[in-house]
């Protein structure tokens, strides 16, 4: 590696990324740190930087190299997915995951593998299984599309569990992955019913109570009260009117913190208001109602829903 000192002042960010990557460049610095004069730590920093073609090209890195992708080869060839005995896979298609636990939520992909036990999905690169149910515990579905954060509508499947549970997947195929979902839940004696679109809120089949519907939900913020030394404080979260109740829903603590029956409500007043130095002018939902010992309460809720 050659110093060339040709383009020095004319170089650009491009010019850079090449040099690093294509012909390389050698960092050599002394530093000396000093306190009210005194020199206290002395530093002798030298460096190559470049592709990795480069180096090689100059004898550096070899043996690194070599092991590098002789354990990358070895990792990949031994990351399949885990089988039982006798289970065998009848489709393999890439597809997500829709996790969900505590305030961390985000769709894992991976390949979704169906066999004639259970469906799974499986990161090879991880080499985790991100989901799995057995066939059998799969009792409903359905298939809504949605608008996802990239603006493109896509299908989002819904499979509802043994015991109440919803999940949501995304296959590359939805219609392919639905057929040899029913073939081989056909073929074990067990029959796929159609989910209820009100039943698709996860969040929903943890407070709502026996004959409670949900005619109302979205996005909002609400206004929590004095608690010890903590003042009011805008707080995230989702509401939800019922036919019977207004429910509001904080996914941190995953517990409803507000609920009052619609009985009890006596009026509601929006106006825009500032609810801090940086969020101005935003629409605010007044919630008027009575409390169990006849004193006039005001729940303030903001959102753009």
């Amino acid at each position: 590696m050659e110093p060339d000192r040709e383009w020095r002042g004319r170089a650009t960010l491009v010019d850079l990324l090449d040099r690093v990557f294509d012909k390389g460049v050698i960092i050599h610095a002394d530093l000396i740190i000093s306190v009210a004069g005194i020199p206290l730590i002395g530093v002798t920093l030298k460096a190559a930087l470049a592709g990795m073609e480069t180096m090689l090209a100059y004898g550096m890195l070899q043996d690194m190299d070599v092991k590098s992708r002789m354990w990358e080869a070895q990792h990949r060839k031994n990351n399949q997915v885990p089988l039982m005995e006798g289970e065998e896979v009848a489709l393999k298609m890439f597809g997500s995951y829709y996790y969900s636990k505590g305030i961390y939520r985000a769709w894992k992909s991976g390949y979704f593998y169906l066999t004639n036990f259970r469906l799974l999905l499986y990161q090879q690169d991880m080499a985790e299984v991100v989901f799995q149910t057995p066939l059998e515990k799969i009792t409903a579905m359905r298939i809504r599309r949605e608008k996802s954060f990239t603006g493109k509508n896509k299908d989002i499947i819904y499979l509802a569990l043994e015991g109440g549970k919803i999940v949501r997947l995304n296959a590359l195929q939805t219609q392919q992955f639905i057929e040899k979902l029913r073939e081989l839940q056909e073929k074990i004696g067990v029959s796929l019913g159609e989910l209820p679109a009100e039943e698709l809120d996860e969040t929903t089949n943890k407070f709502l109570m026996d004959g409670e519907k949900v005619c109302y939900q979205g996005r909002m913020w609400h206004l929590r009260p004095k608690s010890g030394v903590m003042g009011e404080i805008w707080k995230p979260g989702h509401l939800y009117l019922t036919n019977k109740r207004l429910c509001w829903w904080y996914e941190f603590e995953g517990k409803l913190l507000f609920q009052v029956p619609v009985d009890k409500i006596t009026g509601a007043i929006q106006e825009r208001r500032n609810l801090s130095v940086v969020l101005t002018d935003k629409k605010v939902l007044d919630v008027i109602y009575y409390s169990n010992n006849g004193s006039k309460i005001v729940a303030s809720f903001s959102g753009k829903e």
